[in-house]
């Protein structure tokens, strides 16, 4: 297996390609009919929307320790559930976020944000893990909103700021993820977790419609092959890009290591070490809110200086987080630093390659869902590993998971040549 000094010598060599080919190309854009760019009042409302809607895929995991009392079981014997969502997600992205080549996203946003609000109502009323598993299920396969909208501010943003329109999106996004945390957990300690997915469901319903309602028409011509071409055209995406391939397995390993340490830090919060409340161990979220503060930065910094710096430099920040992390097992000051750097890598090289991924093929929403999918399925399944690894090893075998995913993911990527080339190109 090739090392990580070989990828790198790759990603030199991809920008230094991409900055050969840059007048080549403006000249093909410049013959190319311009889209109309994103109305002003669009932009907010969609990353609040994006906000509200990636929320859903979290509410879980502050609630563990309250849905495991209602239920009557542990903490780690519920886990799972949090990994079901997330599993959810990447089917539905499967499914569902590829249409957004060839659908009219207006009809399509709004009938997902219905189908999200009716199972997180069900979820609610859940008598059992089970059923509340296959609510999460369902309401997380239809919270692929925002992977329908990110392409369509992608494809309408100025070349030389499409990165900054990306960041803002996923700005909303980390916010969501904040608020499903911080919010979550203090409503679901005043409340019971149960009114934390009622208010999920009618916010969802709320904000999605207005989306939806909102969004400029689309004339969509769809595509041979039948509603779902943009699923089996997936393989073949990924084959025929180097930079999209490596962009996910990157990312997968990027979200993986954030995964297994932020879904697993309410257990190591309230367990014997702190002691802590739900609701204060849901204040953690908090410091994800450097993830909203990075991402314009980061976005910047891609629009100028090219993908692969801001991968490299992210990956680095990370390795760091996890003897953070280990240390944070027994020291709270360590906790907290780790904390706010995990979440800076994470948005940054999220912001990175998730721009690379909408500008690398000529099927943006369809490599964007190959790109998002993977990432998800690392997550998943760093998380699916996590409450067995918490509950033999402890703490440290959460850190060990998180690590063993850094390094896989950027280490395989090594094994197939491609460039990092600047989004702009």
């Amino acid at each position: 297996m090739p090392s990580a000094t070989s990828a790198t010598a790759a990603d030199t060599a991809g920008e230094a390609t991409a900055t050969g080919t840059t007048a080549a190309t403006a000249t093909t854009r410049s013959a190319a009919p311009a889209r109309s760019a994103v109305p002003a009042y669009l932009l907010p409302l969609i990353a609040v929307c994006t906000a509200v809607t990636a929320a859903n895929i979290y509410l879980a995991a502050p609630l563990l320790p309250l849905i495991a009392h209602s239920f009557g079981g542990t903490p780690s014997g519920v886990a799972w559930i949090a990994s079901v969502a997330q599993f959810g997600y990447a089917a539905g992205l499967l499914f569902f976020a590829p249409l957004g080549d060839t659908v009219d996203r207006r009809r399509l946003v709004g009938g997902l944000s219905l189908l999200a609000a009716a199972a997180l109502a069900a979820a609610a009323t859940a008598n059992g893990t089970a059923v509340l598993a296959a609510a999460v299920l369902v309401a997380s396969a239809a919270t692929v909103v925002p992977q329908l909208l990110v392409p369509l501010v992608a494809a309408r943003a100025p070349a030389d700021r499409r990165a900054r329109h990306v960041a803002a999106l996923i700005a909303g996004l980390f916010t969501g993820i904040v608020a499903a945390r911080v919010l979550g957990g203090l409503i679901g300690q005043a409340y019971g977790w149960r009114v934390v997915f009622v208010g999920a469901a009618a916010l969802t319903a709320v904000l999605g419609l207005a989306t939806a309602w909102a969004l400029p028409r689309e004339d969509r011509p769809r595509r041979t092959g039948g509603l779902f071409a943009g699923l089996t055209s997936l393989p073949g995406v990924v084959r025929s890009s180097p930079d999209l391939w490596r962009a996910c397995v990157r990312q997968a390993g990027m979200y993986g290591a954030w995964s297994a340490l932020w879904t697993s830090l309410a257990l190591l919060l309230t367990g014997p070490e702190y002691g802590l409340s739900t609701a204060t161990a849901g204040l953690f979220g908090l410091f994800g809110l450097a993830a909203s503060a990075v991402a314009p930065l980061a976005g910047g910094l891609v629009d100028r200086f090219g993908a692969a710096k801001v991968v490299r430099s992210a990956y680095l920040l990370a390795a760091v987080c996890v003897p953070l992390f280990w240390l944070g097992g027994h020291v709270l000051a360590a906790l907290f630093a780790g904390a706010v750097a995990i979440h800076a890598a994470l948005v940054a090289s999220h912001v990175a390659n998730q721009t690379l991924a909408l500008t690398t093929t000529a099927a943006p929403a369809t490599a964007n869902t190959a790109y998002v999918v993977a990432s998800f399925a690392g997550g998943a399944l760093a998380s699916a590993l996590t409450g067995p690894a918490y509950a033999h090893w402890g703490w440290s075998g959460v850190c060990t998971v998180a690590g063993a995913w850094l390094l896989l993911g950027w280490l395989t990527t090594g094994t197939r040549p491609g460039t990092f080339p600047r989004p702009g190109r």
